[in-house]
């Protein structure tokens, strides 16, 4: 429920708008409303982190406004709920107006939802569910460097999840659609909120069953089979993919020995 901020109220401040996250210091703010000028601000409790209370500010600051991604080697509990206050910002922002009638909505006072009074449609938050899975082959697993990385990062392979199609399903089409490899023994290992803008990470692992490395262009920059103590620049630790990695290497280690 929205609420004035007073001077004294305290904990963790999530300040987000168009999907960026104020980090003065780069970090994320922490203590006194007063002490970061937020008295006055209109905000919500989202979550309680290490017995402080988390709080989000639907705004944005004239300085240090940055990626939800700079705090990706933090503490795994406070990414998400950082990750939670920019998905529930952008979410507000895109729901003032409702879909069916074209009328303005209200946020709900119980739950993360927009209402309508007019045609009394309900809306809560999107989440867009995506696979992401390491594959084996022998002491290798397969990695790309994809088009949107700005650096030489390798990873994994990952993609959305499509209409009528079950996760296992998804795992195979998109290791298909990307590599031209047919998998098998896919298992499921974790998941990871990605507010990016605002995915569910579903990680499996797979082996390869047949076919020639062939990777899609069009997402795809580089991929190939790297042998596991012979790897390129990986993604950062606190990722999924760095975990499915880093399980996969374990893995290939042990066999080999």
């Amino acid at each position: 429920m929205q609420c004035e901020i007073s001077s004294v109220d305290a904990g963790w401040w999530i300040v987000s708008h168009e999907q960026k996250l104020w980090l003065p210091n780069d970090e994320l703010p922490y203590g006194q409303a007063e002490k970061w000028g937020l008295t006055g601000s209109q905000g919500q409790v989202i979550g309680e982190w290490q017995g402080d209370k988390v709080w989000l500010i639907r705004a944005a600051k004239p300085d240090h406004m940055a990626s939800v991604r700079q705090l990706i080697d933090q503490d795994p509990g406070l990414f998400q709920l950082a990750g939670r206050g920019v998905q529930l910002a952008e979410f507000y922002r895109s729901h003032r107006w409702c879909g069916y009638c074209g009328h303005e909505m209200n946020s709900s006072q119980h739950e993360f939802a927009c209402l309508c009074g007019h045609c009394h449609q309900r809306y809560y938050p999107q989440i867009a569910p995506c696979i992401i899975v390491a594959i084996r082959r022998g002491d290798e697993i397969l990695l790309a460097n994809h088009v949107h990385h700005r650096n030489a990062v390798y990873t994994v392979l990952a993609g959305f999840v499509e209409v009528g199609e079950t996760l296992e399903q998804a795992v195979a089409r998109e290791v298909m659609e990307e590599s031209n490899v047919r998998v098998k023994n896919i298992r499921y290992v974790t998941s990871q909120p990605w507010p990016f803008p605002h995915s569910l990470m579903m990680a499996f692992t797979a082996d390869y069953e047949s076919g020639d490395l062939q990777h899609d262009g069009k997402e795809l920059k580089d991929a190939g089979w790297f042998r596991y103590d012979a790897l390129p620049m990986l993604p950062p630790v606190g990722t999924v993919a760095r975990r499915l990695i880093e399980d996969t290497v374990a893995l290939c280690r042990a066999t080999a020995q």
